[in-house]
């Protein structure tokens, strides 16, 4: 059972992970995780509208921290170097948060009854980046590259999380500022061995059909 000294919140956090770490997520029930933090089933219900939304923990506050330090960006500071800054500091724990936390995002990356939840969750994190890029251009929020910085910079700090999760990187932070410097470098470690560029389109060609390349995004 949770420790009856932290918040009913915390309690239910713990329990939940811990069980479903145990157990596997669909080995656990809400009564069962009610039960192990010492709270009722109503109760449970009062902090998390379903068992996939305990997996997450506070992610509304965690969005809202983003949000915070997006708005509180220099409006001098390239956008892209903003959004991947204000992604490492949210995404910054303390060491004694760091086991609780593997368990927590494995849960979220492989278990498969948790995805169609999960894209819910990625989509309020990228309607928030999307909405500070446009804010930050002048375009809807719904437009191409605002929705082009939100998906590709959620994905570098998936793949961020992924790394650290298999061991590749030993720290989070450093997975993430190396995902978000490869992002904002075009991938630099792609280019050859001698330094060469990689092949493509050559830089500041016209695309197809004549259209011009959208302003960049600094």
């Amino acid at each position: 059972m949770a420790s009856e000294s932290l918040p009913p919140r915390d309690r239910v956090d713990r329990a939940a992970l811990d069980l479903f770490a145990q157990r596997g997520f669909d080995g656990v029930t809400a009564e069962e995780v009610a039960d192990a933090a010492g709270i009722s089933r109503r109760t449970f219900f009062r902090y998390y509208p379903t068992k996939a939304d305990a997996v997450w923990g506070d992610f509304d506050g965690h969005v809202g921290r983003l949000a915070t330090l997006l708005a509180a960006t220099d409006a001098d500071r390239p956008v892209l170097e903003g959004i991947c800054s204000a992604y490492v500091e949210v995404n910054t724990y303390p060491a004694a948060e760091q086991a609780r936390l593997r368990t927590r995002v494995a849960l979220i990356l492989t278990e498969p009854a948790l995805q169609a939840h999960s894209q819910l969750r990625y989509a309020a994190v990228d309607g928030v980046v999307a909405r500070h890029v446009g804010e930050r251009v002048g375009r809807p929020a719904s437009d191409l590259l605002p929705r082009l910085v939100a998906t590709s910079t959620r994905a570098a700090a998936t793949a961020a999380f992924e790394a650290w999760l298999n061991g590749a990187a030993p720290a989070l932070d450093r997975a993430l500022e190396s995902a978000f410097a490869e992002l904002a470098g075009g991938f630099p470690s792609l280019a050859g061995p001698t330094g060469t560029p990689r092949a493509g389109r050559r830089r500041g060609a016209t695309p197809r059909g004549g259209d011009r390349p959208a302003r960049a995004v600094r």
